[in-house]
């Protein structure tokens, strides 16, 4: 799929379309571009072909989509499409002058077509059309798909209707001997005509300035959640990554504080837990800092035991803390509690110590929450939301949707990989730059090809600082087995401990 993703102001026939086919096991060897922009056409200024469809040894389908709940044909031959005005050029020919813009743009560019069957739909995909729109001389039967069409399997429509448009054309021009095309190198050779890869030609330092600003914005943007949640005691925000949770927990614990109350920012990674502590250390009326290095400071222990485990962790560091806070008075207690990561934290013992750590405890408190309980928990533990309703009564939720971090290419590649839930949307606009795969044998060494990617950044100006390497698994992982000298110095683990 080219793009990689549908965008969500795209017609709804065409985003239905358009996750057929990527969901559609037939369609692994197909290539599918969407919303082509065809600047040479040859009837107006511009136009668009929504679906060009290369199937390896079959041919070229040019579909165009239309959405519309009805559709009719008036006396006049003019066509009515939903509430639109009436319009003489049917959908097919649409379609038609669309294959046929693409048919010229790849003759001019010189692409070999010899052997490909080249042809065009028109597809109703919330109407019964093939029922109900009569023959005629303008279009032919199988030019017609419909909702059935694509309840049944887009693909196997697909296919039927490239046999049915490359029988018509062997009966009228005989163009047709032996195996149909494309084959691999005129589908390569197809695809890159139409939609070329290239290079744009800002500088890097330019990219990074206008990535930080989009970030900068889009946050502003997320911070509306927490004006619509300003008059709530407690709130739990969720969301998946890249929703701007952690910083919207941080803008929080700011804005409580500019109203002169003092309070804690809390965390349960090690790692921003750094990061949230050194952004706050001029910031008198918050403490921030992990969880469990709050607690270690409140009952007055300088480290946690070396071989500390979840019997001292969540057993005698909690036990040794509530000891401490049951001889404080409300002037000791936080006036608002903000804790990321809730996921990792929405546990019985946990809310034992947030209940004394906070002015009117969970009953009556300034409490808020933001996790991801579908996709971040670090350990394979029951949903704590349950618990947290439980314990805090009135708890209001908000669901964060919006991707506000990524482009939206890099997102649906994620989503490919079953990483992350689907988002509603994304304020950052597309690029254009699509993702680079780099596949390896399985129980193979990954350090090559990572080392390779990694000074492939470098070389566009990236900083080490600025690369992130991600793993599912920790004990196996290469920056722990990797015997390249190199990789071992420059992989540091998220916690910064080296394994």
């Amino acid at each position: 799929m080219i793009p990689n993703y549908c965008a969500e102001s795209a017609p709804p026939g065409e985003r239905d379309l358009f996750a057929a086919l990527a969901s559609d096991a037939a369609t692994e060897d197909w290539t599918v571009l969407h919303s082509l922009g065809i600047a040479r056409h040859v009837r107006q200024v511009e136009g668009e072909a929504d679906f060009v469809v290369i199937v390896p040894n079959h041919g070229v389908l040019v579909i165009e989509v239309k959405s519309h709940q009805s559709v009719a044909v008036l006396a006049d031959g003019r066509w009515r499409l939903g509430n639109n005005a009436p319009t003489a050029r049917s959908p097919v020919k649409q379609a038609d002058e669309a294959m046929h813009s693409i048919r010229e743009y790849l003759a001019k560019n010189q692409v070999n077509t010899h052997g490909v069957p080249i042809v065009c739909a028109a597809w109703f995909t919330h109407t019964r059309a093939r029922a109900n729109i009569p023959s005629s001389p303008e279009w032919l039967d199988w030019q017609i798909l419909d909702s059935v069409d694509l309840e049944r399997g887009a693909a196997s429509a697909i296919l039927r209707t490239l046999r049915d448009g490359a029988a018509h054309l062997d009966s009228v021009l005989h163009i047709f001997h032996g195996d149909l095309g494309p084959d691999q190198n005129q589908t390569d050779r197809i695809t890159s005509a139409l939609r070329p890869r290239f290079e744009f030609a800002t500088t890097f330092g330019d990219r990074r300035r206008s990535r930080e600003g989009e970030l900068i914005r889009f946050i502003d943007e997320q911070y509306l959640a927490l004006d619509a949640m300003a008059d709530n005691r407690a709130v739990l925000f969720t969301g998946p990554a890249g929703t701007g949770k952690t910083l919207l927990a941080s803008e929080a614990a700011r804005r409580e504080a500019l109203q002169g109350r003092t309070g804690r920012l809390m965390c349960f990674n090690a790692y921003l837990g750094r990061q949230l502590k050194d952004s706050f250390a001029e910031c008198d009326g918050v403490v921030a800092g992990t969880f469990h290095a709050q607690l270690l400071e409140i009952a007055g222990l300088k480290s946690a035991p070396a071989d500390a485990g979840p019997d001292f962790w969540d057993g005698e560091l909690v036990d040794s803390a509530l000891e401490a806070m049951l001889d404080w008075d409300d002037d000791k207690r936080a006036d608002f509690l903000i804790i990321d990561e809730v996921q990792d934290l929405a546990r019985p013992a946990v809310l034992d110590a947030v209940d004394l750590l906070l002015k009117g405890g969970l009953a009556g408190g300034r409490l808020l929450l933001f996790g991801d309980f579908d996709r971040q928990a670090i350990y394979d533990q029951e949903d704590g939301r349950p618990v947290l309703r439980k314990r805090v009564g009135d708890l209001t939720t908000y669901a964060l949707k919006v991707n506000c971090r990524n482009l939206p290419r890099i997102a649906h590649a994620t989503e490919t990989f079953n990483v992350f839930p689907g988002y509603h949307g994304y304020r950052r606009q597309d690029d254009g730059v699509a993702p680079t795969f780099v596949r390896f044998e399985r129980g193979g060494d990954q350090s090559d090809k990572l080392a390779g990617a990694i000074r492939s950044l470098r070389e566009e100006g990236y900083e080490l600082s600025e690369i992130a390497v991600l793993s599912p698994r920790r004990a196996d992982s290469v920056a722990v087995s990797s015997t390249d000298a190199w990789l071992r110095q420059i992989l540091v683990p998220a916690d910064g401990r080296r394994r």
